[in-house]
């Protein structure tokens, strides 16, 4: 049975709650403890997690650290994901120093662009930006799994088309752009959740 996008999305905010419980020596949490911290229904965390299996014991709870490690492996963390990210602008630039992704086992292995002015430059020890012409050779080499795109909208789709033809096997995509791909792509727009926000914002002004 295919497991709802919604509940996937829940998965890593579990995981968060699981590991903040695990550094303060919480050994075990009920979902309804889970629920009051999340702001959610503790019938909603149940429901998710029984997409998976069965956790928890009736009385007790679930014990946080094998929780944790279950949802780990259910989203994938257990193993170290090569990402490469193309475009070496600001964003680009920022994600590839982003130490939080490697500590979540996700590993930048390069940064490609076409700007000749950028390619050979480091951005880190070891990690310097390559030529976009080197790609699929990259990538067949490597093996890298994920790629991050922070590149113009109006060449987002040939780039993917690039990344799928190269063996990239999910893309996540900052381009404000629809992208048509045979491989799962997540999409970032800071703008479209600004433009939520602000209607939210509004809406809760005028029901006071």
């Amino acid at each position: 049975m295919k497991v709802p996008r919604p509940v996937i999305k829940r998965m890593p905010v579990y995981y968060r709650c699981l590991e903040r419980l695990k550094n303060e020596g919480v050994k075990y949490v009920s979902s309804q403890k889970l629920a009051r911290r999340l702001h959610l229904k503790d019938s909603q965390i149940r429901k998710d997690l029984s997409h998976f299996g069965k956790f928890g014991k009736r009385g007790v709870g679930y014990e946080v650290e094998s929780l944790l490690n279950d949802i780990t492996k259910i989203l994938g963390l257990h193993k170290q994901w090569k990402v490469i990210v193309i475009g070496a602008g600001n964003i680009g630039k920022a994600i590839a120093r982003f130490r939080a992704l490697e500590k979540n086992n996700f590993k930048v292995v390069a940064v490609f662009d076409t700007d000749k002015r950028k390619i050979g430059t480091e951005l880190l020890p070891g990690l310097k930006i390559l030529d976009m012409a080197s790609l699929r050779d990259f990538v067949g080499r490597e093996g890298a799994d994920l790629a991050i795109l922070a590149v113009p909208a109006s060449s987002a789709q040939a780039v993917a088309n690039d990344l799928q033809k190269a063996g990239i096997r999910g893309i996540l995509c900052f381009a404000p752009v629809t992208l048509n791909c045979a491989i799962p792509v997540e999409y970032v727009d800071i703008t479209a959740f600004l433009k939520t926000l602000a209607y939210s914002v509004l809406t809760e002004k005028y029901n006071v």
